[in-house]
C-alpha cells in the first residue's frame, strides 16, 4: 500500500504544482552536454571528404540583420555567396524580424552542404534582438533578486525559444565580474560584483540553456569586468596578475567549466602580466565596430587575448581543462582592428586556440588569411582538422544534422508565451532595489502633482519612457512628462525645466543605459544632468530611478531617494511604478556596491500593508 499511496502523493504534487520537474532535455540528467559517439563518427567521416577551404569556410560566422529579400537581390546574392563559395559555418544574428530570421535561416541552410550553426546574444533572451519577443531583464537584475533559479528557468526558456526560431548556439550568459563602476560596457549584462554569486547564477542560466539541447557561451574570458574602456571602441587592458585573476575573474568560469559549458568566449582585452607581447596600431587603420570619431589608437599596448595562445590554449585549455568550442568576440571590434588586419587576426586567433572567429569585418580577406596559412604550413592539417571536427561533432548534437530546418508554424506556439512574459514581469517586481529613501517619499501619494523627468542617453522617445508612463496613467496617476535626450533643443530643455520646477514631486527616470560601441555608453547628456543637480540644489522633491546603470548615483550624491531597476525593459519600468506607489513589495538588493557610497546587499524592503 505504501508504494500506491507514494505514488497518488506524487501525483498531487504534480497536479498541485508545489513540485517543483526540471525542465525536460534531450540530454539525460546524467550525463554531461557534449558530442556523442555517433556525432563524432559522423564528423569523422564529413571530414575526410572536405577540401582546405571548406574546412576554414567552417570556423567562421558571419553577421546578418535578417530581412525579406528577393533571390535576385544583391543581399541574397551576398548571402548565397557567402554559404556557398565561402562555406561558412554558421551566422550570427542581429536585431530583425523573428519570421524574417527563421526563413532566411532555411534558406541559407537550403543552400548549405554541412548543416551551418546559427547563433545570437540571447543574454536577455532572444528579446535581447527581436523586439517581437519577450525581453528579460538584465543578468545584474536576476543577480539582485538573490534568486540564481530565475536564471535557471530564464536560460531553459532562452533555449527553448532560440531552437524554436533555428538558433542552436547561444552567446550568453556573461560571467565577467563587474567589480568597475566606471565599466561603460558590461556594466548591467553581469550578475554582480562578487565572484561567488556570478558564478551561481551563470551556471544555473546556463544549465537551463543547454537542457533545451543549445549550446550556451560564457563570456567575455578571462573576464571584463574590471575594464573602463569599451573593446567595441579600443583595447581595454587588465594588468592583473594570475593571483589576481584567479580570485576574481577567473572564478566564474572554472566553475562554468567544471559544470559542462559546451562554449566560451574570448574577450578583446589585453593582459600585460600573461601575455607580454606588444602591438602597435595599424598605420592604415579602417574601422571597426564604434561610431566615427570614438576609437582609441594611439596607447601602447600589448596581444588581446583573442590572439593570445597563453590564455587560450594554456590557460583555458590545459590549465582549466576546457575541452568545448572556443569562439571569438567580433573580430570587427576596433580592440582589434586597431592592430591586425582581418587576414592576420583570423591566422592568429586560430593559432592561439579559438575554433570560431566570429562576425569578421573582412569575411573574405580573413578566409583567405586562414587557407594560405594552411596550404603554406603555418597552420597545420592536423591543427585545422582538430576544429573542424570539434564544430562538426557538435552540429550532430544539436540535432542539425537530421533536421536544419526550422518549422514556421510552430513559433508562435513557442516564443513569447504566457510563461515568457510572467517570468519577466516576476524578476522584474523581485529586482527593484530601494538604495536611499531619505526623505521617506517612498511609498508616493498617487494624488500628488507629478512631473516625469526622463533623461536618456538614447534617441528612441516611444521605447524610452513608454512603459513607464502607461504604467503611471494606468494606475490613475495625473503627470506631465518630458524627455531629454542629447539632440534635444534648447527650447525643449527650457520647457521641461518649466515642468518640473511647477511639480509637487519629480520622477527622475534616469536612462543611462549601457550601449556598446557608443561614446555615451552608461552616461546622461549634460543638459539632463544639469537640471536635475539644479532640482537638488533647490531641494525639490524627487525620486530617481535608474533604468540602466545603477552606478549613477556618483554623479547625483545629494539626490535624497534612490531606486534601481537595472534596465528599461517594459517589465521593469512597470515594477518600478508598482513600487514607488506601494503596489508591490520592494525586496531586492544591490549585487553591486556603489563605490564611496553604499555595500554590495543593500535593500531598503519595504512591504506593502
Amino acid at each position: 500500500m505504501n508504494k500506491y499511496l507514494s505514488a497518488l502523493i506524487l501525483i498531487a504534487l504534480l497536479v498541485s504544482g508545489l513540485l517543483i520537474v526540471p525542465a525536460q532535455s534531450a540530454q539525460n540528467a546524467s550525463q554531461k552536454f557534449e558530442p556523442s559517439a555517433k556525432a563524432w563518427k559522423w564528423a569523422d567521416k564529413q571530414l575526410k571528404k572536405m577540401s582546405v577551404e571548406e574546412k576554414v569556410g567552417q570556423t567562421v560566422y558571419i553577421g546578418l540583420n535578417a530581412k525579406f529579400a528577393n533571390e535576385d537581390s544583391d543581399y541574397f546574392k551576398e548571402l548565397r555567396r557567402q554559404v556557398v563559395d565561402n562555406h561558412i559555418g554558421g551566422i550570427i544574428f542581429f536585431g530583425a524580424p523573428i519570421y524574417e530570421t527563421a526563413i532566411i535561416s532555411n534558406r541559407a541552410q537550403e543552400m548549405a552542404k554541412i548543416p551551418m550553426l546559427m547563433s545570437l546574444d540571447a543574454e536577455t533572451g532572444i528579446g535581447m534582438r527581436f523586439e517581437d519577443a519577450t525581453n528579460f531583464p538584465w543578468a545584474m537584475a536576476i543577480g539582485a533578486t538573490g534568486n540564481a533559479d530565475y536564471a535557471r528557468r530564464m536560460g531553459v526558456i532562452t533555449g527553448r525559444e532560440a531552437r524554436a526560431i533555428g538558433i542552436q548556439h547561444v552567446f550568453a550568459p556573461v560571467l565577467d565580474v563587474n567589480n568597475n563602476a566606471d565599466n561603460p560596457v558590461i556594466n548591467v549584462r553581469s550578475f554582480g560584483e562578487d565572484p561567488e554569486a556570478v558564478a551561481k547564477f551563470g551556471t544555473a542560466f546556463i544549465q537551463g540553456i543547454q537542457s533545451q539541447n543549445v549550446i550556451a557561451t560564457a563570456k567575455h574570458f578571462p573576464g571584463h569586468g574590471d575594464t573602463n574602456v569599451d573593446s567595441h571602441r579600443g583595447l581595454p587592458i587588465i594588468d592583473h596578475s594570475r593571483a589576481s585573476l584567479e580570485k576574481t575573474e577567473l572564478v566564474p568560469f572554472r566553475e562554468a567549466v567544471k559544470d559542462g559549458v559546451a562554449s566560451i568566449m574570448i574577450a578583446h582585452i589585453a593582459l600585460p602580466q600573461i601575455d607580454p607581447e606588444e602591438i602597435k596600431p595599424l598605420k592604415d587603420y579602417r574601422g571597426g565596430d564604434s561610431e566615427r570619431g570614438a576609437e582609441i589608437v594611439d596607447q601602447k599596448a600589448t596581444v588581446p587575448a583573442t590572439l593570445s595562445e597563453k590564455v587560450q590554449t594554456e590557460l583555458l585549455r590545459k590549465d582549466m581543462g576546457f575541452k568545448g568550442l572556443i569562439v571569438t568576440d567580433a573580430m570587427s571590434m576596433s580592440g582589434l582592428t586597431l592592430y591586425f588586419t582581418q587576414e592576420e587576426a583570423g591566422v592568429r586567433a586560430f593559432l592561439a586556440g579559438a575554433d570560431i572567429l566570429e562576425k569578421p569585418a573582412d569575411t573574405d580577406a580573413m578566409i583567405r588569411g586562414l587557407v594560405n596559412a594552411v596550404k603554406s604550413g603555418r597552420i597545420t592539417q592536423q591543427r585545422l582538422d582538430e576544429s573542424v571536427r570539434k564544430i562538426l561533432a557538435w552540429k550532430y548534437e544539436v540535432g542539425l544534422v537530421k533536421n536544419k530546418i526550422t518549422p514556421i508554424d510552430q513559433i508562435d506556439k513557442i516564443v513569447s508565451g504566457p510563461e515568457s512574459d510572467q517570468l519577466a514581469s516576476e524578476i522584474a517586481g523581485k529586482a527593484i532595489t530601494l538604495v536611499r529613501n531619505d526623505a521617506g517619499l517612498i511609498p508616493l501619494n498617487r494624488n500628488t502633482r507629478v512631473a516625469v523627468l526622463a533623461i536618456s542617453n538614447g534617441f528612441d522617445p516611444e521605447v524610452t519612457f513608454g512603459p513607464l508612463t502607461r504604467e503611471l496613467r494606468a494606475n490613475g496617476v495625473n503627470f506631465d512628462a518630458a524627455l531629454i535626450q542629447e539632440n534635444t533643443t534648447p527650447e525643449q530643455v527650457a520647457k521641461a525645466r518649466e515642468m518640473v520646477n511647477n511639480a509637487d514631486i519629480v520622477i527622475a527616470g534616469l536612462y543611462g543605459r549601457v550601449r556598446s560601441g557608443q561614446r555615451n555608453s552608461a552616461g546622461l547628456p549634460e543638459s539632463g544632468a544639469r537640471i536635475l543637480r539644479d532640482l537638488i540644489a533647490n531641494n525639490k522633491k524627487i525620486v530617481g530611478v535608474s533604468f540602466g546603470n545603477p552606478y549613477i548615483l556618483d554623479a547625483f550624491p545629494q539626490m535624497k531617494t534612490y531606486m534601481v531597476a537595472y534596465g528599461d525593459m517594459p517589465q521593469l519600468q512597470r515594477a518600478a511604478v508598482k513600487a514607488m506607489f506601494g503596489m508591490q513589495d520592494i525586496t531586492g538588493r544591490l549585487p553591486i556596491s556603489l563605490p564611496g557610497l553604499y555595500p554590495r546587499g543593500t535593500g531598503i524592503q519595504l512591504m506593502t500593508k
